[in-house]
């Protein structure tokens, strides 16, 4: 069995680039949602000529369709991710944007009929609104409020749930920028971590989860959570998930 420092440095050694969680094989588990967003992903690029995706990370989910619009564009905020992006969706000749999180899209105005997004940062609605043609649909993978808060309160002590990632707010954040939700679903979803260099990969990958995360500042904390699984098997937590869809308005 591997000990704790090798655990440590295997986990602090493995890329952090894109959105591949395959490492994470036999290591951790990751119960998936009932609703199988790339498959409605799928279903709906099939049917439309423009589309968008926000925060593709390195493309790895828009790259599972099988079937692409005439016209598909893509962003990404983080860099290394732009190449991974740019490869995996080559095979579409997607346009992949380098945007921050929080700009405006470059886009013109009516543009898309489909707008997608899975766990984005941050959800600029009004710029949604604005790249949507009038009868075009917004479908978003999203983070719910609490999630993985296990792993984080055992990291970091007691923390406070963000309450912009409850369901009700970003609803009413969508609504406000003129637009109609038309299906909203929520889930629970059960995590297991079987060895603390699953823990040390994820909260480097994950960064939201303990923002400030570094092995050496950890250190204390990981020996105690590596002691607990050695002797009680995997650390359980949940993942908070929701999926959301909507339409302009007007």
């Amino acid at each position: 069995m591997p000990t704790f420092e090798e655990l440590l440095a295997e986990g602090a050694a493995v890329p952090t680039d894109g959105w591949d969680f395959s490492w994470f094989d036999g290591r951790a588990t990751e119960q998936r949602p009932s609703w199988g967003y790339a498959r409605l992903i799928a279903e709906r690029m099939a049917k439309v000529e423009a589309a968008l995706d926000i925060q593709t990370g390195g493309g790895e989910v828009l790259a599972t369709i099988p079937v692409a619009p005439r016209l598909l564009a893509a962003t990404e905020s983080w860099p290394p991710n732009l190449a991974i992006a740019r490869r995996n969706l080559a095979k579409f000749d997607a346009a992949v944007v380098e945007i921050d999180n929080e700009a405006d899209l470059p886009f013109p105005t009516d543009h898309f009929d489909l707008v997608v997004s899975r766990h984005p940062v941050v959800t600029r609605w009004d710029e949604v609104h604005r790249v949507l043609r009038p009868h075009g649909s917004y479908l978003s993978q999203q983070i719910g409020a609490g999630t993985v808060r296990e792993l984080r309160d055992f990291m970091m002590g007691a923390q406070p749930v963000k309450m912009e990632r409850f369901p009700m707010m970003v609803v009413a954040e969508a609504e406000a920028a003129g637009m109609v939700v038309t299906d909203l679903r929520q889930e629970a979803l059960r995590m297991e971590f079987f060895d603390v260099a699953a823990v040390v990969h994820f909260l480097r990958k994950v960064i939201w989860t303990v923002p400030d995360f570094t092995v050496d500042a950890y250190r204390d904390r990981l020996a105690e959570l590596h002691t607990f699984m050695d002797r009680h098997g995997p650390f359980v937590a949940h993942a908070q998930r929701f999926l959301i869809e909507a339409q302009p308005a007007d």
